[in-house]
Parts: C-alpha cells; sequence; structure tokens
C-alpha cells in the first residue's frame, strides 16, 4: 500500500477492484487546505479513462506483477499466442495488449510479459529485433550531403524507412517501440 502523495505517473494501481495505469497525476494544495492529488487513470480491462482524487493519506494499492519470459508462437488474426519458456503453458493476448509491435513479431521472438492474478497485462520487448529485407526501394543517387532515407518491407510485412545502402535480403536491427532502423544485423 501506497499513500496519496506517492502516486507517479506510469504506475500501476488498484482502485475499485479494477487495474489501473496512472496516466498524469497533479499535486493540488488549495489554500490552507489539506492537498489533493488529482490522477487520470486508465483501466487496463475496460480502456476507459477516469479522473479520480486522492487525499494525501489515502492507502492505495499497488499492483505487484509476475514477470514470465515467454516465446512468440503464432496468431490467427485477432489473437497472439506466447508460451511460457518454463513451464510451457500457453497464452494468447490481443493486439491492443502489444500495441503498434506486433508489427515487428517473428515466431520464436522471446518477450517480457507482465502478469497480474494469472493473466497477461503488458508486455516487454526486447530493445532490438534482426528482421530481414524482403523488399527495398532502389538507391537514387541525390546531390546532397543530408542522410536520405527510403522505405523497405521487412519479413514480417511492415515497412521502415533505411539508409539507401541496405537493399532486398540484408539483415537489419530494429527498434520495435519506435519502429526505427538501428543497424546492419
Amino acid at each position: 500500500m501506497i499513500t496519496g502523495t506517492q502516486i507517479r505517473q506510469g504506475m500501476m494501481i488498484v482502485h475499485a477492484g479494477q487495474l489501473h495505469r496512472v496516466m498524469n497525476v497533479t499535486h493540488l494544495t488549495p489554500g490552507n487546505k489539506r492537498a489533493i492529488i488529482q490522477t487520470q487513470l486508465r483501466n487496463l480491462k475496460t480502456g476507459a479513462q477516469a479522473e479520480v482524487r486522492f487525499s494525501s493519506d489515502d492507502r492505495i494499492e499497488r499492483a505487484i506483477f509476475e514477470l514470465h519470459e515467454m516465446e512468440y508462437l503464432y496468431n490467427d488474426g485477432d489473437h497472439y499466442y506466447f508460451m511460457n519458456t518454463e513451464s510451457y503453458e500457453q497464452v494468447s493476448m490481443g493486439a491492443e495488449l502489444l500495441g503498434g509491435m506486433v508489427d515487428y513479431l517473428l515466431p520464436n521472438t522471446k518477450v517480457e510479459c507482465d502478469f497480474y492474478d494469472g493473466h497477461p497485462v503488458g508486455v516487454e520487448f526486447p530493445p532490438s529485433i534482426t528482421l530481414k529485407i524482403v523488399e527495398a526501394e532502389p538507391t537514387v543517387k541525390r546531390g546532397t550531403a543530408s542522410a536520405s532515407y527510403k522505405q523497405a518491407k521487412v519479413e514480417t510485412g511492415a515497412t521502415v524507412r533505411v539508409p539507401p545502402f541496405v537493399e532486398a535480403g540484408d539483415l537489419v536491427k530494429i527498434n520495435p517501440a519506435t519502429g526505427e532502423y538501428l543497424e546492419r544485423g
């Protein structure tokens, strides 16, 4: 349990029996009255956002997660299936839980998964993923010294911007959180 003054942006808390992510926190002290902590919470189950006020001495339950290494297996359109590398249990997750990083998922990719009450609530991808370029725009010589990038399609079907020297068949490292090219792999 934490007090209202210990709430920070990005924290996961249990409010009204539901798991919420703290999206924004504002600490208010109106005159000589008690402090109020104004928060914007997002319910992880429904996705609904609400503004909730806590007093400085309110007791709030901070969510404690279990962290498991999971291996991506396959998807069936709407759900993505992962296997726990220790217990071999399989879990399915919706695309909304994975966000835009699904564009860079290949079978056998290992990720860290946060579980709360036995259910997955978040996924942490590795900082870089190595993918093969399957299609790249032709390089056009330009009379400029500035860096120019071209579009290329990786084996997962996603499109990324790469430097002109990258060609089809090359392996590249990509940051899955931003979709940016990092280096040749």
